[in-house]
């Protein structure tokens, strides 16, 4: 073994060999479906309630009593490694009605607009009133158009609405789109403002020419093992600082 490990050649040609698999898999993992994901949640800012001592409160929605009122947050995040145009994205529930709405591209100034096939099906002309099935398509569903989501980006979505029963609001959102799987749950934790998995990915690579330097390098085996185990613990910091100097250098060359 200590003959092996000292003709360097073997050494960069195993260095090598295992760095172009690595970079098979990666575009393996690349190339597969990029997730979205995304997350809600539901604050309560007002309830109707009847006293006969203290009195009544009423929350009113044009002038009609509703028996409560949610500010609802929804937040969709593109977690995978591309950037895409275009997409459309379908806010619905099943058990409330969306009253005012308010969304943001997070970090931009810009915010979302209604997709042309679903402004045409609301569009009432000037001096009528909208039909009972607008007012129901606007109570229960949101079609959007985002015309750029970068990796990394997050797009904020935030409604009043009001619960038709006395549980809590459900909203979801529904994604149809070549090589995208939205799935519903908690943001994956960023370090260094690089989403975990990415940096762990990017941490395995950097981790394969650590190794040849060690094994090039570093005579002493107890020495070798430690530097090892360290960078193994924090492999994801090396892999954040890794993309995040990959996009620097994109943003120089125009990328």
């Amino acid at each position: 073994m200590e003959s092996i490990l000292s003709s360097k050649y073997l050494v960069l040609i195993i260095t090598a060999i295992g760095s172009m698999l690595l970079t098979i898999l990666a575009q393996y993992i690349l190339n597969k479906r990029s997730k979205f994901r995304y997350n809600v949640w539901h604050n309560q800012v007002g309830i109707s309630t009847d006293d006969s001592i203290f009195g009544s409160v009423r929350v009113t929605w044009n002038n009609n009593a509703i028996p409560n009122l949610y500010l609802s947050t929804a937040e969709l995040v593109n977690e995978s490694m591309k950037d895409y145009e275009n997409i459309i994205v379908r806010v619905y529930t099943k058990n409330a009605r969306l009253l005012s709405e308010r969304t943001e591209i997070v970090g931009t100034t810009f915010s979302l607009n209604w997709t042309e096939d679903y402004f045409s099906k609301l569009y009432v002309e000037p001096g009528q009133v909208p039909l009972p099935e607008q007012i129901e398509l606007h109570s229960q569903q949101r079609d959007y158009l985002i015309p750029v989501i970068n990796r990394g980006q997050v797009i904020r979505f935030g409604y009043l609405n009001s619960a038709i029963n006395s549980n809590q609001p459900t909203i979801w959102l529904d994604i149809l789109h070549k090589g995208i799987r939205l799935k519903y749950g908690v943001v994956n934790n960023k370090i260094y403002n690089v989403s975990q998995p990415t940096a762990a990915l990017a941490g395995i690579i950097m981790g394969i020419i650590v190794v040849g330097i060690i094994i090039t390098y570093i005579k002493t085996l107890w020495l070798g093992v430690i530097i090892s185990l360290v960078y193994g613990l924090f492999a994801q910091i090396p892999g954040a600082f890794t993309i995040k100097l990959w996009q620097k250098v994109k943003q120089l060359l125009g990328g």
